[in-house]
């Protein structure tokens, strides 16, 4: 087998998860993940489509799920088996600080000659502090990396030339560069995300696993479809925000895709997939005439998935109407952050919409063929108190003794850290929040302290950590104890649920106790077990947020076809296949810095 051109790594969020005694805390309950955040971001599948296009090898290796599955995976051994041209390491959510840093430290002890390229929204936003990291040799910044990220992989070899990658932060003889970050792609159809590649992918290496997106995915397989890079609004905790997006990566408009190229994507999945197909992002937010043309291209391929849309303001009951005659199956969701509308207008008065409103929509969309509607709450929100925590529980309530049990609600905390790059971030103080870590270094040490009250990046100026952690699970206990008496779960999920809440509740309380929070070895030993049970499914069941399940959840036949169509296609060889960028940028160039 011919040399890997690059190997794409993606780290656990703290790498020796497996040793360390960490209370994570519900942060992941309500994403397909767990705490460890071993789903990779989609990202991996764009480089690989449009890298190998261009004739390079690529292999996507999931470490993080890797040691998650084998207690036994030993990580330095594996990857000294590993040589390829160069690793590539994501740093995209905040959470992997500590993970990322220490996987590229282990490929560079094994390969001190294989240089190392980080990437990813953090990673854009921390690329200065980065860099200066010995085990890190180049970081590509933005949220559309592929045409530089090629650019580099030439160019390795010619350190002249690496002045010309357009967004590359790099180190020259020892002194830190940043080129100018001129490539931001203008929409989103430049790479055909092709599942098959990672089907072969699979074959070629004999390893299923590594390209698994996250733990539990058989019995869970979702797939997410992302309909725009970047967002119109302003959302004050998003990282992903148009603010944000300015900031981190210079993007300054949202890049979208063609209904065209979205539906290609959907029908690709289909063709080897039972499972629900999440549309990641606004389909409005284009405009009605994209979002009407997306619906009718559909319409036109009569799918049996699940497709399910996610809306940040209210769509027009007409829109629903639409979706209704073209999807067979499709659900709804929905985040309106709190009840309280004041504190959803202060949270992006760009997009707030009223409770009435809302309901509106849910009664709507119930009216049709709508097979679910999930409609999210999160705690940690400016402005927001205890009480006004226990009054969106008391808003649950409302909506399920109105609605059917299609609908369901669901209330986490917004996460370990406020997003780097978002409004919060950058001016705390304005945004009613205080902040207690700045830097990469500072928020990779909070990864390794023992409880997620320790780890927490925040507070409000309404509610401490102390009060975000108990309002945390007081109103885990009071929605699971709702969901029980509205029929959302069965007696034996809600009494497990709760027992869970309050076990963990407990098990925090006695870690902040205990030594005030820092544990010696031994205790830390003996409540491995404990801690590692009760950091998963805390204000929820992760089941709650399964879709209904087929006898078979994959098309093996359409499968098969797939890869024996794909096998008899002429071996290309290296060379390029016409460039989608060319019609997403200005021009090429655009991707390279002009000297």
């Amino acid at each position: 087998m011919s040399r890997i051109d690059l190997v794409l790594l993606h780290p656990p969020s703290v790498y020796d998860f497996r040793r360390k005694s960490i209370l994570y805390g519900p942060v992941s309950d309500l994403i397909p993940s767990s705490p460890v955040f071993e789903m990779y971001p989609l990202g991996f599948l764009t480089i690989t489509s449009y890298l190998e296009a261009r004739g390079l090898k690529v292999r996507v290796i999931n470490l993080a799920l890797r040691m998650m599955n084998d207690p036994g995976f030993d990580v330095p051994a594996f990857l000294a088996r590993q040589r390829p041209r160069a690793f590539g390491i994501d740093l995209h959510w905040l959470p992997h600080a500590h993970g990322s840093l220490a996987i590229a430290a282990l490929a560079k002890a094994a390969h001190p000659e294989i240089p190392v390229i980080f990437g990813g929204y953090s990673a854009s936003y921390f690329h200065e502090e980065l860099i200066g990291y010995p085990q890190v040799d180049f970081v590509l910044r933005g949220d559309g990396v592929e045409a530089p990220l090629y650019d580099l992989m030439r160019h390795l070899d010619e350190p002249v030339q690496l002045r010309r990658v357009a967004n590359l932060t790099w180190k020259d003889q020892g002194e830190i560069r940043v080129n100018p970050l001129s490539c931001v792609p203008e929409n989103y159809d430049y790479v055909d995300i092709d599942p098959v590649r990672m089907m072969r992918m699979v074959l070629r290496h004999r390893d299923l696993q590594s390209v698994l997106p996250f733990n539990g995915w058989w019995k869970n397989p979702i797939t997410a479809v992302f309909t725009v890079k970047g967002c119109k609004h302003q959302c004050q905790t998003c990282g992903g925000s148009g603010t944000a997006g300015e900031c981190t990566v210079s993007r300054r408009r949202p890049a979208y895709r063609s209904p065209r190229n979205l539906v290609k994507n959907i029908v690709d999945i289909s063709r080897i997939s039972r499972g629900p197909i999440f549309l990641v992002g606004d389909l409005l937010q284009p405009g009605v005439d994209a979002a009407n043309e997306t619906l009718d291209l559909l319409a036109a391929q009569r799918l049996r998935n699940e497709l399910v849309f996610e809306f940040f303001g209210m769509p027009p009951h007409d829109f629903l109407q639409r979706i209704d005659r073209s999807v067979r199956n499709w659900s709804l969701e929905l985040s309106p952050e709190s009840h309280d509308e004041a504190i959803r207008r202060r949270q992006d008065h760009t997009v707030f919409y009223k409770n009435v409103e809302m309901e509106e929509t849910i009664t709507r969309a119930l009216e049709l063929r709508c097979h679910r509607i999930d409609i999210f709450f999160m705690i940690g929100l400016a402005g927001q108190s205890v009480c006004s925590v226990d009054d969106s529980i008391s808003y649950c309530e409302e909506l399920f003794s109105r609605f059917d049990r299609r609908l369901s609600c669901f209330i986490s905390p917004m996460g370990p850290f406020l997003d780097p790059g978002s409004r919060v971030f950058e001016d705390p103080a304005a945004s009613g929040y205080r902040l207690f870590a700045r830097t990469l270094e500072e928020h990779r040490q909070r990864l390794l302290r023992p409880s997620w009250r320790q780890i927490l990046n925040y507070e409000t100026d309404c509610m401490t950590r102390d009060d975000l952690v108990e309002a945390t699970y007081a109103a885990a206990g009071r929605l699971n104890e709702l969901k029980l008496r509205y029929g959302r779960i069965g007696r034996r999920r809600a009494r497990a649920v709760g027992e869970h809440i309050a076990r963990a509740r407990e098990l925090e309380g006695r870690l902040i106790s205990m030594q005030g929070g820092q544990l010696d070895a031994l205790t830390s030993s003996l409540l491995q077990g404990e801690i590692n049970r009760f950091s998963v499914s805390t204000v929820c069941d992760k089941r709650e947020l399964f879709w209904r399940r087929h006898l078979l959840n994959f098309r093996w036949g359409g499968i098969l076809r797939e890869l024996l169509k794909e096998s008899f296609k002429p071996y290309r060889g290296r060379h390029r296949e016409p460039d989608r960028l060319a019609g997403a940028v200005r021009s090429e160039s655009d991707c390279s810095v002009q000297e």
